[in-house]
């Protein structure tokens, strides 16, 4: 007995060690990455961002697109050729004439009525572009949402490595000790078989959680777009967050971006409908032209003409393509329409589940911190009354397994706890890059636009890519 006392004294500082486990997170070292860093990093190389920046100013060049039917369009033409003439006059040989028509021409047309399809085409781009602003937004908040959740998940699956790996510390220390019991009488081969047993699936479980953070660094690295280095466990995000569901719900459904987007989308619909009836009603063009004509070898000389023309284009039928467009087109509004009122419930059933999510983490950090208090003392107890004989090896593999899981749960409800906060701030559309406080160059989508909107010729993006060769980049 007294070997047995000597022996469980040398692995309760093991047990103490486990137990004693530093919560959350580790000690930063002169180098961190915090997680605002990694959002800034995000914001700033994220490739789904940056499309959906490049999809943008995509969408920008609609706006000059229909502006254009307001503007004049002007066009050269020139041509030449070679005519000869043969004649037979009263019978004396041939004679052979040969000259060179030449012509060179400019018009001019000024569109005057398209059937109003100009202005409905640019209130139409317009408000593509203010979907594209909105969803880009919605974009934005989801990538730093999924960056969170990528930090957390590193942070998280570190921690739950560095326990499962003390647990198996902990256990070479039972087979140990099982072990040496054995050889002096005091215990069986049962609990050396029962020692070996939890050692071989505590081992398993390190592989597991292994293979689980390789996967966690591998999304932090995709989304983040760098390899994880020493994080810093962040608090929850809770700045200008509405502490009620109803005031969270009132807020979301007022300003959400995706429901910004799907009204706007509602805009280009009927702007497009407008468009399509348009195409039902006279057009009205002015159109001018100067030409010079002359025939090179023979006798005239230059022949300059000019016109001025007004052209009217009256639509009679059209072989229903135009009504079917009309008709299609006003059913697209009311998918449009209804495809709001379905955003409108996405975003009121996201923050419902954020909210809730919130909530239960918080509770879960409560209830996992007095099961862990408890599971220490409890493994504390177990392995003193196995000590005098009262408890049994199993009894102590039972309540070390119950306080890793304990610990477990703890950590994984700390990271459901950050990662829900920024889940509800995303929910009702206030996590950005501002809201954030992130220090970092803010990309503003009117930039683009405002340098586009009022080209009138150019081939060069505002950036300088593109040429008048289209060289390619």
């Amino acid at each position: 007995m007294l070997f047995a006392a000597s022996r469980a004294r040398q692995f309760l500082p093991v047990a103490a060690a486990c137990v004693g486990l530093l919560t959350f997170g580790t000690v930063a070292p002169a180098y961190s990455e915090t997680l605002a860093g990694a959002l800034v990093r995000a914001y700033q190389t994220n490739p789904e961002l940056n499309a959906a920046r490049a999809g943008l100013r995509v969408t920008d060049e609609g706006v000059p697109q229909a502006l254009a039917g307001y503007r004049p369009t002007v066009t050269g033409d020139a041509s030449t050729g070679v005519n000869i003439t043969r004649t037979r006059p009263d019978g004396r040989p041939n004679s052979t004439t040969t000259t060179y028509p030449t012509t060179l021409g400019l018009t001019v047309v000024q569109p005057l009525f398209r059937g109003f399809q100009t202005r409905n085409s640019v209130a139409q781009a317009e408000a593509s572009v203010q979907a594209g602003r909105a969803q880009l937004l919605n974009t934005e908040q989801n990538i730093f949402v999924s960056a969170a959740q990528a930090y957390m998940d590193v942070l998280a699956d570190r921690s739950i490595l560095t326990l499962r790996q003390q647990n198996v510390s902990f256990l070479e220390e039972q087979v140990r000790a099982a072990q040496a019991r054995f050889d002096v009488g005091e215990g069986t081969r049962t609990d050396i078989a029962q020692a070996n047993a939890r050692r071989a699936f505590a081992l398993a479980q390190v592989s597991a959680a292994r293979a689980a953070l390789t996967t966690s660094n591998a999304i932090y690295r995709q989304v983040i777009g760098t390899d994880p280095s020493t994080l810093v466990t962040p608090s929850p995000f809770t700045q200008g967050m509405p502490r009620t569901l109803r005031a969270a719900l009132d807020l979301a459904l007022s300003t959400h971006p995706a429901i910004e987007a799907a009204r706007a989308n509602v805009d280009v619909a009927q702007s497009a409908a407008a468009v399509a009836e348009g195409a039902l009603l006279p057009t009205l063009d002015l159109q001018g032209r100067a030409q010079r004509t002359w025939d090179q070898g023979g006798s005239d000389g230059p022949n300059d003409s000019f016109s001025a023309t007004l052209q009217l284009n009256v639509p009679i039928y059209q072989g229903g393509r135009a009504s079917s467009q009309v008709r299609q087109s006003i059913e697209l509004v009311g998918q449009r329409r209804l495809e709001l009122d379905v955003t409108r419930e996405q975003v009121r059933a996201s923050v419902l589940s954020a909210f809730g999510g919130f909530e239960s983490a918080r509770a879960q950090i409560e209830s996992s911190e007095l099961e862990v208090a408890a599971s220490q003392v409890a493994l504390a107890g177990v392995i003193e009354e196995q000590r005098v004989g009262q408890r049994t090896t199993l009894d102590v593999l039972d309540t070390q397994e119950d306080l890793i899981n304990a610990r477990i749960t703890e950590v994984n409800a700390r990271r459901d706890l950050v990662v829900a906060s920024y889940s509800l701030a995303s929910s009702i559309g206030r996590l950005t890059a501002e809201s954030l406080g992130l220090r970092v160059a803010r990309y503003e989508p009117a930039e683009h636009y405002e340098a586009v909107r009022d080209a009138w010729h150019g081939l060069r993006t505002p950036d300088g890519r593109g040429g008048p060769l289209f060289t390619r980049n």
